[in-house]
């Protein structure tokens, strides 16, 4: 008796399920790392929207007081640790992480007025000088590596 002999394509059906399987587990490895990467940028753009917001505030006192140069570099500027300044700083150090290894730093200059255009070239300008104000936060995520570069923030308001 003659047994008969099996199809040239047994197993065919076996491959094919591991293939698929393999591709389905790449393709969830996959959606894994982009849920992973989302996370780690929320979590960037988090501390990126409270940068905003605590430079914005202190834009907003410095709209609120006398806004002459003198009164806004006694008060505001990193370089003379004024009231306003050392008390936003603590917020800021209170904010973001890593704030007090890179303090933030307020600068306040002066900047001349434009020349008048339409003036004669003898008559003195009446516009009086404005006030640029440069804000700079540096902050370091929790869980970052010591060495990646710290987060930067920068705001350049003008004053008048």
């Amino acid at each position: 008796m003659l047994t008969p002999r099996r199809p040239a394509q047994s197993g065919v059906m076996l491959l094919e399920v591991l293939i698929a399987l393999l591709i389905f587990a790449l393709g969830v490895l996959g959606l894994v790392g982009l849920q992973a990467n989302a996370i780690k940028q929320s979590g960037q753009s988090k501390y990126r929207t409270d940068a905003t917001l605590l430079a914005n505030e202190l834009i907003g006192q410095m709209w609120l007081t006398n806004r002459t140069y003198a009164t806004l570099n006694a008060g505001f500027s990193s370089a003379t640790n004024g009231a306003s300044f050392t008390a936003w700083k603590a917020k800021v150090e209170a904010e973001l992480p890593g704030a007090t290894t890179y303090p933030p730093t307020v600068t306040v200059t002066q900047v001349a007025p434009l020349p008048d255009i339409f003036a004669a070239a003898s008559a003195a300008s009446s516009r009086a000088p404005s006030t640029r104000v440069t804000i700079t936060m540096r902050w370091k995520a929790p869980g970052e590596p010591t060495s990646d570069p710290a987060h930067t923030f920068v705001l350049i308001n003008e004053i008048k």
